[in-house]
């Protein structure tokens, strides 16, 4: 004989499990989006032709927690401007080096770097800016249209949020994001 008290607490069994699991399902989403990943949205065309305004990206936080930031990398980092605000760009200089730009070419510790992506020749000239450690010179794609390192300075590695890792929209951009090796001149 099945009595009321059987039907209420498999009710309550089920509602319960419903609520573990949504609470476990927020937990991980939680420690994911702290921890391991983070979503982006490119705003503006400072990274063209590599990066499009409005693409979405996942952002890898756990890269370099395992190793240093490469030059070629394209980062999300606190803006050092508005620290509520985050800018996407790519590493070119690195601890320990001097960065100039001379007639349209890059100069990395008096050697031209090439850089294939680049779209238009930048159209500024720098002086030869020396980097810190726990510095890097970050510049966008685009670089005559873009808020960076020439601008305003070095980045510190504390403001590095993550390396961009996958484009998911839209959707003809969906995949890897390409991530440069350089050819420094010897």
């Amino acid at each position: 004989m099945q009595t009321e008290e059987q039907p209420k607490s498999r009710g309550r069994s089920a509602l319960r499990e419903m609520l573990e699991t949504v609470l476990l399902t927020l937990l991980i989403y939680v420690l994911v989006r702290s921890f391991l990943f983070e979503n982006y949205r490119v705003v503006g065309h400072s990274m063209d032709p590599t990066l499009e305004d409005q693409q979405y990206l996942v952002v890898n936080k756990l890269v370099y927690r395992l190793h240093e930031p490469q030059r070629g990398d394209i980062v999300v980092f606190r803006d050092p401007q508005h620290a509520d605000r985050k800018l996407i760009k790519r590493i070119i200089g690195l601890p320990g080096e001097v960065v100039e730009t001379r007639n349209g070419q890059i100069i990395i510790d008096d050697r031209p770097i090439q850089e294939a992506y680049i779209g238009t020749p930048t159209r500024y000239s720098q002086a030869p800016t020396p980097i810190p450690e726990g510095q890097y010179f970050v510049l966008g794609d685009n670089r005559n249209n873009s808020s960076d390192s020439h601008n305003w300075g070095t980045l510190s590695q504390e403001n590095i949020v993550g390396k961009a890792w996958f484009s998911y929209w839209p959707p003809e951009l969906w995949g890897l994001i390409p991530h440069e090796e350089y050819a420094i001149a010897p």
